[in-house]
């Protein structure tokens, strides 16, 4: 993957400027569960490599002319994918970015594999405490509109966790500043590009 690699003319730059360099045009894209901060640390990320941060469920909305919940209501979760898979489609296809995915994002055989060709994939990996302890915040899951939604999400992550090992690079979202785990994500991004 020459591509990848740091030409030696980068070796003194700094580790943002490093990582935009061997990204070579390709977007960043955070994947994980609901809660895991994807758009948090995706915001912040992006701020400090200076590329553009996406929300793809902000964009799924825009061109739906609905919220989430509305067209999960409406059309159920079948036509959400569709849509949210020409979404994530048309934004891969329109120049580096940093992307947050939604949690179901991955699931689509066709959206994984346009990720892994289009960019390099940061897993944010919560656990269930976290990420129901974040997502109680919010009235907008539809997923969690069930009797019992801390089952559900033990369920959810054990049904993506194999999917989401998938991506290129795993890093711990958990109850930290999320200044730390932007630094881990530009750490490993770093390593692993350097490596190639």
């Amino acid at each position: 993957m020459a591509s990848e690699t740091i030409s030696p003319t980068n070796i003194g730059a700094s580790p943002e400027t490093a990582i935009v360099t061997a990204l070579a045009g390709r977007s960043l894209a955070l994947v994980g569960m609901m809660g895991a901060g994807k758009s948090t640390i995706g915001r912040r990320l992006a701020a400090r490599l200076g590329m553009r941060f996406v929300d793809a469920d902000a964009e799924i909305e825009l061109a739906a002319g609905m919220s989430i919940p509305e067209i999960f209501e409406t059309h159920g979760e079948p036509h959400f994918r569709d849509g949210e898979a020409r979404v994530i489609a048309r934004l891969l296809n329109g120049g580096p970015i940093v992307l947050a995915t939604g949690g179901g994002a991955m699931l689509r055989d066709e959206t994984r594999i346009r990720l892994c060709e289009r960019a390099v994939s940061i897993w944010l990996k919560a656990d269930a405490e976290v990420i129901l302890r974040r997502v109680r915040r919010r009235a907008d899951r539809p997923l969690l509109k069930t009797a019992d939604p801390a089952a559900t999400i033990e369920r959810l992550i054990a049904e993506r966790e194999p999917i989401y090992q998938q991506a290129d690079i795993t890093v711990a979202s958990r109850d930290v500043p999320y200044e730390w785990i932007v630094n881990e994500c530009v750490g490993r991004l770093h390593r692993r590009l350097r490596s190639g």
